[in-house]
């Protein structure tokens, strides 16, 4: 099967008339008609009654006409991407981000480099730390923010961006939200709600909890969820100080800061930027991002 073939043949199917659908593909009307009949060879069966007053689809033309469609119409949404990119009309950029990290934290550098990156299209993956930087390998993503990872290859790019401290995240009407600060023991005793994957649990295992884990009862994947729940007067999210939450919600310290965490930008070490990559890695490593925890210390403090 070629495109040209199904290209006389859904020309066909629209005029059902050879000689218009032979101008519309710009061919003769004998080209058109052994395409046609090359396409019904290969499928088997015919797909045009050719009579000379009535000309009709038959039923397996019917059948496979919304296929060809659609077919025809990925093949030209393909090459029309292809020339477009060759033209540097699109700039594809995917970044990863680890499940505790928002995506607040790259809407700025995002908006930066798009005024001087044309068609900068930009895909947002949300995946554990381990797993991105599989796909970082795997070409699927092209540059990860992660926060504390416990093992990195050798052909990882690494560049620390800024360090964050963990706060109790809580209900307004939470027995705790008038608190200056929220103790360790008072954690204990708290509900706290469980984000899976999370990549500091391990942490406060240590440092908050080191004689028995966590009073788990809810927990979810998504810190949107999570924060539904707390708003629902549920339990504590235990979250990064950048972390943008519900306004029903409160964020308090924890006393002592235990748990403080770096966030971190990975590339692939040695393999060529795109302009997109290239960009971004540069606004990211270059912005002064302790403007950034000012603001999450001013929205913590006007809680």
């Amino acid at each position: 099967m070629e495109l040209h073939q199904v290209r006389y043949f859904l020309a066909l199917a629209n005029t059902l008339n050879f000689t218009r659908a032979a101008e519309m593909c710009n061919v003769t009307q004998p080209a058109l008609t052994k395409g046609v009949q090359r396409l019904e060879q290969e499928l088997g069966g015919q797909l045009i009654y050719r009579e000379r007053q009535l000309t009709h689809l038959t039923d397996l033309g019917k059948a496979v006409l919304p296929m060809l469609e659609r077919a025809l119409a990925s093949t030209e949404a393909v090459r029309r991407r292809a020339r477009e990119f060759q033209q540097k009309d699109v700039a594809p950029l995917a970044i990863g981000l680890a499940h505790s990290i928002s995506a607040s934290l790259v809407l700025e550098p995002i908006a930066e480099i798009r005024k001087f990156v044309p068609g900068l299209h930009v895909e947002l993956r949300e995946e554990p730390s381990s797993r991105l930087v599989e796909l970082l390998l795997e070409g699927e993503v092209n540059v990860a923010l992660v926060g504390d990872l416990d093992e990195k290859p050798d052909r990882i790019d690494d560049w620390a961006l800024f360090e964050e401290r963990y706060v109790a995240v809580l209900s307004a009407s939470h027995e705790l939200a008038d608190l200056p600060a929220i103790g360790i023991e008072a954690l204990r005793e708290a509900i706290i709600l469980g984000r899976s994957n999370c990549d500091v649990a391990s942490k406060f295992q240590r440092l908050c909890f080191p004689d028995a884990p966590p009073n788990h009862i809810h927990s979810s994947c998504r810190d949107l969820h999570l924060q539904h729940l707390a708003a629902a007067g549920l339990g504590i999210v235990l979250a990064p100080a950048h972390m943008p939450r519900l306004p029903s919600l409160k964020a308090l310290p924890i006393e002592g800061d235990p748990v403080w965490r770096e966030v971190r930008l990975l590339a692939v070490q040695g393999r060529r930027y795109s302009p997109a990559l290239d960009a971004f890695v540069k606004v990211a490593r270059l912005r002064d991002w302790s403007l950034h925890q000012s603001h999450s210390e001013a929205t913590r403090l006007s809680a």
